[in-house]
């Protein structure tokens, strides 16, 4: 039952948002007339109604989420996920409304940071989906809803990467046998070989296969990318649905909050991380790799995540010093993992994951979605 007031505050809040959204639009974009005919044919009592219920519909768009908020708040349940993301991308949708001269030279910076600000957030929208999604399906569909996210993360990853026809028979065994093993071993709940089995065993076993293949030119580097490429996408991401099926004392079946506790820190983390290096720029750690990472707003980034873990302790079963100290590696990891993503991008001369800019799946990059998160 818990579970279904959440999903209905969830989409209260949803539906909060796209009213504004919509209120804007009609305010600025009138409706047509009616016909004269029918104007002329309509009493004065109709007219009234038409317009009465039409603004009666719009109140209560507002009206219904905002009680249901407010019920909630004065009960001691606060809305968390898709509350704050709901208020980060309506100030980032109303900041993206100033205008800048096209002669400013600061216009196309403007335009540049719009459009990484807007990306992450729709990286916070696209991993709080996947946390509901695995929350209402049940552990065995999150557990394939991630697979198939580390297939096209995977896929990705290996279609910038330079192969050869020697390299075929490796790549077969990392898609249609390492990745579904893997996922399966975290299905079984087999998590002592979930923690070796790609670590030891595959990386001993593709440079056999590849060597089979009679093609020794740059060998090393073939084998060392694509094992790079597994370990992120496919034994990274696997962490994340083997939360889902791990037991603790006193917290049966609520693995799905340890996985929105992992993906709620560490946006907060990159976001908090983002807005900071915006607002109060400094000399970047390092400026060929990337222009955000700065030591001020990484350390901001990194205490706010840290915060935000020991505030949402109630939702896991650690004591709130122990989900702040989980909450700091996290932000730690994945802020840092970040970073080495965007050197790889860097190496491979493209500013996101995905030919030209498009992702494999028609997106913007699946893996600059996750890629925090595979680590």
């Amino acid at each position: 039952r818990l579970k279904l007031y959440n999903w209905h505050k969830w989409a209260g809040v949803c539906v909060l948002v796209l009213s504004r959204a919509r209120l804007l639009w009609r305010l600025t974009h009138r409706p047509p007339a009616l016909p004269a005919a029918m104007q002329a044919a309509m009493p004065a009592w109709q007219k009234l109604a038409h317009h009465g219920t039409h603004a009666a519909l719009y109140a209560l768009f507002f009206a219904i989420p905002l009680l249901g908020w407010a019920y909630s708040s004065a009960a001691g349940f606060p809305i968390v996920v898709f509350g704050v993301l709901s208020l980060a991308t309506l100030w980032g949708f109303f900041r993206s409304l100033r205008e800048h001269a096209s002669d400013d030279p600061q216009a196309e910076a403007h335009a540049q940071e719009v459009k990484r600000f807007w990306g992450l957030i729709k990286t916070s929208w696209v991993m709080a989906t996947v946390f509901w999604i695995g929350w209402a399906l049940g552990d065995t569909v999150a557990t394939v809803l991630f697979a198939i996210v580390g297939f096209f993360a995977l896929r990705e990853f290996i279609t910038l990467s330079p192969t050869r026809r020697g390299d075929h028979r490796s790549l077969v065994l990392a898609f249609f046998v390492v990745l579904p093993l893997q996922f399966t071993i975290v299905g079984s709940r087999m998590f002592d070989l979930f923690t070796v089995f790609i670590p030891v065993y595959v990386f001993l076993a593709l440079p056999v296969v590849s060597a089979l293949a009679n093609d020794p030119e740059r060998f090393l580097e073939r084998n060392a990318k694509l094992q790079w490429g597994i370990m992120v996408c496919v034994y990274g991401m696997s962490h994340v649905p083997a939360l889902l099926l791990l037991d603790f004392p006193g917290y049966r079946e609520k693995g799905a909050f340890l996985v929105f506790f992992l993906v709620f820190v560490v946006q907060t983390c990159m976001l908090v991380q983002h807005l900071v290096g915006q607002r109060f720029p400094h000399e970047p750690v390092a400026p060929q790799v990337s222009q955000i990472l700065q030591w001020a707003s990484w350390l901001a980034g990194v205490a706010a995540g840290g915060l935000a873990g020991g505030l949402l302790s109630f939702v896991t079963p650690f004591k709130p010093g122990q989900a702040l100290g989980m909450a700091l590696l996290a932000c730690f990891a994945g802020s840092l993992g970040h970073l080495v993503m965007k050197a790889l991008k860097r190496d491979r001369g493209v500013t996101s994951w995905g030919m030209q800019g498009m992702s494999v799946t028609g997106a913007g990059g699946l893996l600059d979605r996750v890629d925090a998160l595979c680590f």
